[in-house]
């Protein structure tokens, strides 16, 4: 090292600008580890906004003619004016000695963001889907997924609970994009810019979960786990770190000469006081033969004293829907003296009394009161239905059981579709540890990764899809037991930890929430047959063959509706843990969200707070209604937030926002600090002020490689 200094001593005495130059280099140099994961930290993403409209100032490339497949000129040119009336803009050649000037049409030109760029991020609603009333709503975000990282660091800084991601494997196989090219197998820098992609998004996810409690669980086969174990190792050396080996493809990839690959690897890396929580299963052995079944017993009596006549009030109707046979209501004991049947039975619904295969009318066990509070509970239910009566027996937990689950012997695991608890006995439910080496049937995604997509979405077709079962599986074993978690997959693909988090979310009525990140990026196959066509990034046209587009966002609308994108039902049942028709959907609520690229300057007041809304309502916890639009009373009250634009309306604010239950933050719009700190000090308990500043769009900005 000391014959290096001299040498460069030596070099600046000569040519000063040449020895700066190589002691910036050596100093970068030295800098790196000299053990560990060494890899070039490429020149950071520059990123295509195709659907950002251009503006004066913009960096840009000039497109390549429509219908051309060839690749367009990647240098980057500024605009200097625009000619509204003739639609082009000139241009000045950027990061060149000899200036060059062109003039362009405005629809040869795509804007582009450098990494190094301000950005002011908003966000645009494209759409919902509800069906969960006052549920947390799961969102789904077009976008770079850097950048909507970047915003989300605004809106989920250390509050998110697990990060699930899928990242490109990087198989050389046209699978990822490093500044606008697709990264190939001969590409002999392959592996050092996937992990230079994975370590800038990787940095700011470590921002977003909570640091008391969380993990991050990555996926990845076995082209770059090694390299992936090193970087996570490097990247967060207080947390700890597993990898687990799951087979995913029972069948096995066969490769002449080697070994047929079934299986894939999960790293899982723990944070603060996150740790596994047993399950029923250790994920490698088949331990169904293993376990008690919890007994549910007859609600209808028989044997000697069990009579109508005996205890006529325990003699009631119960009603069911005739046409599902699902529960309808429990009607009243009918006097003695009065048959059975006379009574008329609602509407549409067919009538089940204690009677015997004899004809002799019996009694139930519970009254009509209690059996409503144990339907309530889930402590009572229905069995198959008789084709020929339409009728369904009734069953219930009797005392013995309802006592074991309050001691915890008997674990309620789920609910079915109507409610009713499911049950299993704590010696063989959630008492095994899970293994490092998983063999599940349901993680195979041929069978429940492709057939589950298929069934949702028919006709459309995405490259390995995971089965829901698997990610949901991963989850369990640490939001299981937080009803209220947020989940992140920023590499959301088809959507498919969405649909896990639906799941966990049925089986314990819990209200997890979901964030989806994904660009609408088109496969290479398809883009050339677009191009061909004349169509580029940006058109319509294009646009609705996007991942987001065309696979996401209908598959998570499609797994809440229980419709496909045509309007059909769904065809199938889920498996495993709980089984119900697809056809039935989930009780969720999802909105869908493009990313958008705002400029200060030229957006007004009115739209630039409409941009951001979203925003601060993703930060009060994505629940109720959302504040749109700039109150003309100078303040306005949603469900989980506040917002003061007038800070002359402070005490009317103040007053309403003692009104509603559940308030998280109070929004105050003011560029006075004095100001801030008065109102702040006169909010409700438990409120959070957040102060923005009057220039809406500046509160959200950030740099890229900040």
């Amino acid at each position: 090292m000391s014959r290096l200094t001299d040498l460069i001593a030596r070099a600046k005495a000569k040519d000063v600008q040449l020895g700066a130059e190589l002691d910036r280099e050596f100093k970068i140099l030295s800098a790196r580890l000299p053990f560990g994961l060494n890899f070039e930290r490429h020149s950071p993403e520059a990123v295509e906004l195709p659907l950002r409209p251009v503006r004066k100032g913009d960096k840009v490339r000039v497109l390549p003619a429509r219908g051309s497949t060839k690749k367009g000129d990647q240098r980057l040119w500024q605009v200097k004016a625009i000619h509204k009336g003739k639609k082009t803009a000139e241009l000045e050649l950027l990061n060149t000695e000899e200036p060059d000037e062109q003039t362009v049409a405005l629809d040869d030109l795509v804007v582009v963001a450098e990494f190094r760029d301000t950005i002011y991020p908003g966000l645009v609603s494209t759409g919902k889907v509800q069906r969960g009333g006052d549920k947390p709503w799961h969102t789904v975000i077009n976008g770079e997924n850097y950048h909507v990282l970047k915003a989300l660091t605004y809106t989920h800084r250390g509050k998110v609970d697990a990060i699930y991601i899928d990242p490109p494997y990087n198989t050389g196989a046209k699978d990822w994009k490093y500044n606008n090219d697709y990264v190939e197998g001969d590409d002999l820098y392959r592996h050092s810019k996937w992990l230079a992609m994975m370590e800038r998004r990787l940095l700011v996810a470590k921002d977003l979960l909570n640091p008391e409690d969380s993990v991050l669980i990555v996926t990845i086969d076995e082209k770059e786990y090694l390299r992936l174990g090193l970087l996570l190792e490097q990247m967060f050396p207080e947390a700890t770190i597993q990898m687990v080996s799951s087979v995913i493809n029972p069948k096995g990839s066969s490769r002449a000469g080697r070994f047929s690959r079934v299986d894939e690897y999960l790293f899982f890396v723990l944070f603060g006081a996150a740790a596994v929580t047993p399950w029923r299963t250790d994920m490698l052995r088949d331990d169904a033969d293993v376990e008690r079944e919890v007994r549910w017993a007859g609600l209808m009596r028989n044997g000697e004293g069990s009579r109508r006549d005996r205890i006529p009030s325990m003699f009631f109707p119960i009603f069911l829907d005739e046409k599902t046979g699902a529960f309808h209501s429990v009607g009243e004991p009918p006097e003695l003296r009065v048959k059975r049947e006379s009574i008329i039975p609602p509407p549409g619904t067919v009538v089940l009394w204690p009677v015997d295969r004899n004809g002799q009318e019996l009694m139930w066990r519970l009254s009509p009161e209690s059996l409503r509070e144990y339907i309530r509970m889930g402590h009572a239910k229905f069995g198959r239905r008789d084709p020929n009566t339409g009728l369904r027996p009734a069953y219930y937990l009797q005392r013995g059981i309802r006592t074991m689950l309050e001691t915890g012997e008997v674990i309620a695991v789920s609910k079915d579709a109507e409610g009713a608890l499911e049950l299993k006995f704590a010696d063989s439910t959630g008492t095994r540890s899970p293994t490092t080496i998983w063999n599940m049937v349901s993680h195979s995604a041929s069978e429940y990764g492709a057939g589950v997509l298929k069934a949702l979405l028919p006709g459309r077709r995405f490259p390995y899809p995971k089965s829901p079962y698997a990610i949901e599986d991963a989850l369990r074993f640490f939001v299981g037991k937080k009803p209220g978690a947020v989940i992140l997959d920023f590499f959301a693909g088809s959507g498919t930890t969405a649909h896990a988090v639906m799941r966990l979310n049925k089986q314990d009525g819990g209200q997890r929430q979901c964030i989806s990140v994904t660009n609408n990026e088109v496969g290479a196959d398809e883009q050339k047959k677009l191009r061909e066509q004349g169509l580029r990034p940006g058109d319509p046209e294009w646009e609705q063959w996007g991942i987001c587009d065309y696979i996401t966002k209908p598959r998570v609308a499609a797994a809440i509706s229980g419709k496909t994108p045509a309007g059909e039902q769904i065809k199938g049942d889920y498996r495993f843990t709980d089984e119900f028709p697809m056809a039935e959907g989930f009780e969720e609520n999802a909105e869908f969200f493009t990313l958008t690229y705002e400029t200060p300057v030229s957006v007004s007041y009115n739209m630039a707070f409409a941009r951001i809304a979203p925003l601060l309502w993703l930060r009060a916890g994505a629940q109720g209604e959302r504040i749109d639009k700039l109150p003309t009373e100078g303040w306005a009250v949603a469900n989980t937030y506040g917002l003061l634009t007038d800070v002359d309306a402070a005490t009317p604010f103040v007053k309403a926002l003692g009104k509603v239950e559940g308030l998280r933050i109070a929004y105050i719009v003011t560029d006075d600090d004095r100001r801030f700190q008065a109102i702040a000090k006169r909010l409700p308990d438990g409120v959070e002020p957040v102060r923005l500043y009057e220039s809406y769009l500046t509160n959200f900005s950030f740099t890229n490689g900040e």
